[in-house]
């Protein structure tokens, strides 16, 4: 591939790219008007048990482990949520293009498209979006569409803004199978762990609510936070889901903080040197195992749980954009100047 041609097709890729930014923004505006119109307090019917309404939230613990089909109540009406369909559709769409973004960006530089921060950032929220539309099928999150797409929109378009760089040769350390394996797994990760926080996010929200609704008087109509809390899971439900997730991406995690050892010492004739990535990739990987021992052997719930979960994933962002960009190490390959 001669250099003109790649960088056509890098310039196609950033096209792409730019397109599924603003097909993201449409469905982002479309999911925060469905949030907007969801006021009135009906169950709503979804996928699986353990997301019924706050009607069912006495048995939510139970319910993950049941598959019974859920039947809409058919006393109440109910609005068919036409933004929401919208709002994923319009997700499906941007996720085309940036795939297709993505798929181009490695095409142009003959390997995978995750070497330097822009392309790990382009990798990392195509999986985070992928996570999405995949979990869909299963659970009614629809309601989480305006919080994950919206990061994505502020991640990707953060990351095409301000770390796009020309496509460039591997560095040597980097011309390993372990580049594909260690990057794509900790990116799946990163996606798992997303959709907790949005869940996570989401449970301190529903518990606020959930508590000011208990304290109020019968007859009060208490200001317990945004309308649409009424349609969606208790906090139990929403706590349980997050947890879940975690587990899923923890493992992955795990297999990430294996894998760069053993490239390590592949690459540097060692497996641990305590260089920066390497130790916040362990702080993170403490930081979710201590989620997970909490809540299966301490009894963490609730809102202390929640917290935890959301601190993992600020971790996350943190030694993604700060460690890269800031602090000097082996693993200096965001490809900024």
């Amino acid at each position: 591939m001669t250099g003109s041609s790649a960088l056509t097709l890098d310039g196609i890729s950033l096209l792409l790219v730019w397109t599924a930014i603003a097909t993201y923004v449409l469905a982002f505006i479309a999911y925060t008007i469905d949030l907007a119109r969801r006021s009135v307090p009906v169950a709503v019917p979804l996928r699986d048990s353990a997301l019924v309404g706050a009607a069912t939230a006495p048995a939510v613990t139970d319910a993950w482990q049941e598959r019974r089909p859920v039947a809409p109540e058919p006393a109440r009406s109910q609005p068919r949520p036409l933004w929401a369909r919208l709002g994923t559709a319009l997700t499906m769409l941007g996720f085309l293009f940036h795939l297709a973004g993505t798929v181009l960006r490695g095409i142009a530089a003959g390997r995978v498209p995750w070497a330097n921060m822009y392309e790990f950032a382009l990798t990392g929220t195509v999986l985070i979006v992928a996570v999405y539309l995949l979990v869909l099928r299963r659970y009614d999150l629809r309601f989480l569409g305006a919080f994950l797409i919206g990061m994505v929109v502020l991640l990707l378009g953060g990351a095409t803004i301000t770390f796009y760089v020309d496509v460039v040769p591997l560095m040597d350390p980097l011309k390993s199978v372990w580049l594909v394996i260690h990057v794509f797994v900790a990116s799946l990760a990163t996606a798992l762990f997303a959709i907790a926080c949005g869940l996570s996010v989401t449970q301190l929200l529903q518990a606020r609510r959930e508590r000011l609704t208990a304290a109020a008087p019968a007859d009060g109509a208490p200001h317990s936070g945004p309308r649409f809390l009424a349609t969606l899971p208790p906090s139990g439900a929403l706590e349980s889901l997050a947890y879940r997730f975690v587990i899923v991406g923890f493992v992955f995690w795990t297999f990430t903080l294996v894998a760069g050892a053993i490239w390590a010492n592949d690459s540097w004739g060692r497996y641990w040197g305590f260089d920066t990535k390497e130790v916040w990739t362990f702080v993170i990987w403490v930081l979710y195992a201590g989620y997970i021992h909490a809540r299966a052997t301490r009894g963490w719930r609730g809102a202390r749980s929640a917290w935890l979960c959301i601190v993992g994933f600020l971790a996350v962002l943190f030694n993604f954009t700060v460690v890269n960009m800031f602090f000097k190490g082996l693993h200096a390959y965001s490809g900024l100047s």
